[in-house]
């Protein structure tokens, strides 16, 4: 039993972003040579030999972060930014172990990664910058510049784990605002099932003032001849229950076929959250509900003119309009998306331009 649960597991991990969970995996283990390279020509420094265990902590931190056998919460990605949390940490300290002069070849990097994720305004970009033009000119670096590098880097990356854990925010609460939706359409259509004529979705062309005579026309059939004095008794008798299931099912293909339309707006995403997705399925149950809300408005009179639909075909021709016109709802959610995404790994502003003078008084170098 045991190991029939574990190639479960296994085989549900890889429905997983792979590609993301091979690159963190790739990564720690070109990162691992290279510390394991400093501790054996180090190997008399206390120093080197204390931050290069750390970072080889975590490393196996987050090598066991994206083994889906040692996080539970493998399908929602969560472990996949935790591996690059403990990634990332690996990577300073041994940003940390490498000297002024060895900076200089890794400054390209480093100044991407702060332009990406910081601020046009922010000191520590505007140091990094300065010190990227004068190395430029002179080729060297200070201990004090090292250290505002490494300091600028290290924030830099936590803004980026902070922008994806935004997007995995943004990701949760649309899948719980269209479980909710989805919900209430599916108690909906039970409720209108058990209880068919207590809300019906009927119209009844021709039963206006001074008219002797009218019709009963609902989703599924019509009742051209009423066979009672009362019009309730004859609207209950045309009602079936799956009047509302019907109006549902067909506002949902409408909305569907609008999500498929409004996908090629949105761009995909290097997170390992599928925003397209989400905002896909959240048309699906907004628009079984507008549909089923668009008619009962129809028929309390709230259009003018439309109150008096005279077949079935044309109560479900607007179930798709009014299915379809959910987009009028959830675009706002589709732009909010999209500025999401934008913010991931996007930069800030263009680089600041080259200082005129050396970046400040700097000690010399030892």
């Amino acid at each position: 039993m045991t190991g029939f649960l574990a190639r479960y597991r296994s085989k549900q991990g890889e429905r997983g972003p792979w590609e993301l969970r091979e690159g963190i995996r790739s990564r720690a283990r070109e990162l691992r040579a290279l510390l394991l390279d400093r501790i054996s020509t180090h190997a008399e420094d206390d120093r080197v030999q204390n931050l290069a265990r750390e970072a080889l902590e975590e490393l196996e931190k987050a090598e066991q972060a994206i083994n889906h056998h040692e996080h539970a919460r493998y399908k929602n990605a969560s472990h996949l930014t935790v591996g690059q949390i403990h990634l990332d940490t690996a990577h300073n300290l041994l940003l940390r172990l490498s000297g002024p002069n060895e900076m200089v070849s890794m400054m390209p990097g480093v100044l991407a990664v702060v332009q990406a994720y910081l601020p046009s305004t922010d000191p520590r970009r505007v140091g990094v910058e300065r010190i990227d033009h004068w190395i430029t000119q002179k080729g060297s670096l200070t201990e004090e510049d090292l250290e505002l590098i490494l300091d600028a880097v290290g924030v830099a990356r936590q803004a980026s784990i902070r922008e994806t854990l935004r997007v995995r925010s943004f990701v949760n609460i649309v899948a719980w605002v269209t479980g909710f939706l989805a919900a209430a359409a599916v108690l909906l259509a039970v409720l209108a099932g058990v209880s068919d004529d207590t809300l019906p979705l009927c119209f009844t062309p021709g039963s206006g003032v001074g008219r002797s005579g009218y019709s009963v026309v609902c989703p599924v059939k019509s009742e051209l001849q009423p066979r009672f004095s009362r019009l309730d008794q004859n609207v209950a008798a045309a009602t079936t229950p799956v009047d509302y299931t019907l109006v549902e099912i067909v506002g949902l293909v409408a909305a569907a076929i609008a999500a498929a339309t409004t996908l090629r707006r949105i761009r995909g995403t290097s997170t390992p959250y599928n925003v397209p997705v989400v905002l896909a399925v959240l048309k699906l149950p907004t628009g079984a509900l507008t549909a089923v809300l668009g008619l009962l408005l129809m028929r309390g009179g709230f259009v003018p003119g439309l109150a008096a639909l005279d077949s079935s075909a044309q109560i479900i021709a607007w179930a798709i309009v009014f299915g379809y016109a959910q987009q009028l709802f959830t675009r706002l959610v589709d732009n909010q998306a999209q500025s999401v995404l934008n913010a991931v790994g996007a930069p800030n502003a263009p680089a600041a331009p080259p200082p005129s003078a050396s970046p400040g008084p700097r000690a010399p170098a030892h």
